[in-house]
């Protein structure tokens, strides 16, 4: 008889004290605050090891050479299809003018990111070239397709049907100059691995040279008189 009221006083007392332990647990777990999540793409870590990544992609010094000379490239084109509001373009002209800068404004930024991602110097985005040192000296060293000093001086001079003549002609110029850079990248060994190389370099290939068509058909009808768009 003892032996049983033992054992039911030992039972009691370890059914109570798994009941405060419960409700303890359950105290304590109501009072904790409540740590945020954090989205992954905002996590630094996370961040960090997704650039790591990126940059594992193998590229070589053709890759670095075409994204820091294409920024004072297409800065020139910017330049120059920002002359066209103020230069008496015609509509067909201020639109393909207004499709270059919004496309290549972008692009230059996704250069500079690429080269500054890879610890590379990131040019400024000048339109009359490169800054280059030779012999003690500093030259200005223009890209394939680059209009000279002069040739941006004739646009800027320019207005209304002539600016239009002269702004499809250099740009043409331009473009081609884009194409040929483009052909040089993926005649280089092991150049044009890298992902984002690759579909930049491939996108100015097709886009310019879809312009230059589109271009072309309108120097043509400006010299007929016609409107081609």
């Amino acid at each position: 008889m003892r032996h049983s009221l033992t054992t039911l006083l030992v039972a009691l007392t370890a059914a109570a004290c798994a009941s405060a332990s419960s409700n303890t647990t359950s105290d304590a777990t109501m009072q904790a605050p409540v740590t945020p999540t954090v989205s992954r793409e905002l996590d630094p870590v996370y961040v960090a090891k997704a650039r790591a990544d990126s940059i594992r992609h193998p590229y070589t010094q053709a890759d670095v050479d075409f994204m820091t000379h294409m920024i004072g490239h297409h800065a020139q084109a910017i330049a120059m299809s920002r002359l066209a509001p103020t230069h008496g373009a015609s509509p067909a002209v201020q639109r393909l003018a207004s499709r270059i800068i919004n496309a290549q404004v972008d692009e230059i930024a996704t250069m500079q990111n690429w080269l500054r991602d890879r610890l590379k110097p990131v040019p400024d985005a000048t339109p009359m070239g490169m800054k280059m040192t030779m012999n003690g000296m500093e030259h200005m060293m223009l890209m394939p397709g680059m209009l000279t000093e002069e040739q941006m001086k004739q646009l800027d001079a320019a207005r209304g049907p002539e600016f239009d003549r002269l702004f499809l002609t250099d740009m043409i110029q331009h473009h081609s100059g884009a194409v040929s850079m483009v052909r040089d990248l993926f005649a280089s060994y092991g150049a044009g691995q890298d992902e984002i190389v690759f579909k930049f370099a491939s996108d100015v290939n097709v886009d310019q040279t879809t312009e230059i068509a589109r271009m072309e058909k309108m120097l043509a009808g400006l010299t007929l008189g016609i409107t081609v768009e």
